[in-house]
């Protein structure tokens, strides 16, 4: 079976991290997030991949090439438009036959899942997730095991099994995207097309998730993320730890990086390659370090993603936050990541303020970032690709110019 992985857009929610790369290709556990997905799949037994691509192809493309080097074969199809998932789709026709399953590149789900996915044999099954609030979702009706009805956010939800963006289908699903009009926003549904395919008395099922699933749509998402799979890091030091440092629980050190003296790890913690990590710093749980970085001395850094090339200068903190790639923090850079009563904090997605659901959260930074002496960041804050900051300034806000 082949797998169709949707990699086309550009992830405009989670700006500015997507200036430079489309979202599947940001970094969770030190690896681009459809990776993961790719992983789960060839875990799975699938070795044949095509990937939709779009906004910023050529950073997938460069990537993952043919995929040899992972042992499978990987194919590309351009997406021109972005108009919707059954148009994005219906680019596959040409490159599959019979059953194959469509996954999302922005999404985390098991190889336990696939596997029990791509062992059924039905026209189409839709994966679904049980959760406290489907009016936010697409949702379905179900006889037994067949679907019977897909309904889009409705107000007063009849079950609460919610649409998990994950598919397997019979290659009669392109009759039917062939003939799927523009829903109300203005797109290509496949849940349009599969309504038609329930209506026309094929056999449509579903299989619910038990296993972890993450839909990463939002920078804070990346977080959520990162410590659920560095929940299974291996303990692998190829680098170099000198004799004062303190290495505690699971932590991955990559090649010709360097961990200083009275450097504290306390892991989960993966640290890339060319590293320079201390002296005297302390790095918490949950934190992904990726290639080129540099964490100066009596530097805290605590359950946050940091991208290649980033340099965090002495007496700095940062906590709960993703930061882009090279970045510099001045010394003395503080982040604040908790309010001081406690409750939600809100942080801004397309111009928005939305609340995050967080009681914890740092700065959303895009890359190639600076910050001066002693700047200090609110919660929340959101910073542009390019910004700097003057030394001394207290940053509250979504910064849009230099």
């Amino acid at each position: 079976m082949k797998a169709v992985i949707l990699a086309a857009g550009e992830g405009t929610r989670m700006r500015p991290l997507t200036v430079s790369k489309p979202k599947v290709m940001l970094p969770i556990a030190n690896k681009p997030m459809i990776e993961h997905t790719i992983n789960a799949a060839m875990n799975a037994g699938i070795k044949e991949f095509l990937i939709v691509t779009g906004y910023r192809e050529d950073a997938i493309m460069d990537y993952f090439r043919d995929g040899s080097q992972l042992g499978i074969s990987v194919e590309y199809v351009h997406q021109e438009e972005q108009l919707g998932t059954a148009n994005a789709i219906a680019y596959a026709k040409e490159y599959v036959e019979g059953h194959f399953i469509v996954l999302n590149g922005d999404m985390l789900v098991s190889t336990e899942h696939i596997s029990h996915l791509i062992s059924r044999t039905e026209d189409a099954i839709i994966s679904v997730k049980e959760v406290e609030d489907p009016s936010q979702f697409g949702v379905i009706e179900t006889e037994e095991e067949k679907v019977t009805r897909i309904i889009e956010k409705p107000k007063n939800p009849s079950t609460n099994l919610a649409n998990a963006g994950i598919y397997i289908f019979d290659d009669v699903i392109f009759d039917y995207i062939d003939k799927t009009g523009k829903s109300k926003r203005g797109e290509y549904e496949i849940t349009d097309s599969m309504q038609m395919m329930i209506d026309d008395s094929c056999s449509v099922g579903y299989e619910i998730l038990t296993s972890e699933w993450i839909d990463i749509g939002r920078p804070w998402d990346i977080l959520d993320a990162n410590k659920v799979l560095l929940e299974n890091l291996e303990n692998i030091r190829e680098g170099t730890v000198e004799p004062y440092a303190t290495l505690n629980g699971n932590v991955k050190i990559g090649k010709n990086t360097i961990i200083r003296n009275g450097a504290y790890i306390i892991g989960p913690v993966i640290i890339g390659e060319n590293c320079d990590i201390g002296p005297n710093c302390f790095i918490r749980p949950s934190t992904a370090i990726g290639n080129d970085v540099h964490i100066g001395n009596a530097v805290e850094v605590k359950n946050s993603v940091i991208m290649d090339g980033t340099k965090i200068g002495h007496l700095s903190y940062l906590g709960d936050s993703v930061i882009g790639t090279a970045c510099n923090f001045g010394a003395g850079t503080k982040v604040a990541n908790l309010r001081h009563d406690n409750r939600n904090i809100r942080s801004v997605v397309k111009g928005e303020l939305v609340d995050t659901g967080r009681t914890k959260l740092g700065v959303i930074m895009g890359d190639e970032v600076h910050t001066g002496i002693n700047t200090s960041i609110n919660i929340g804050t959101v910073m542009e690709s390019g910004n700097s900051t003057m030394p001394g300034e207290v940053v509250m806000h979504k910064r849009k110019d230099n």
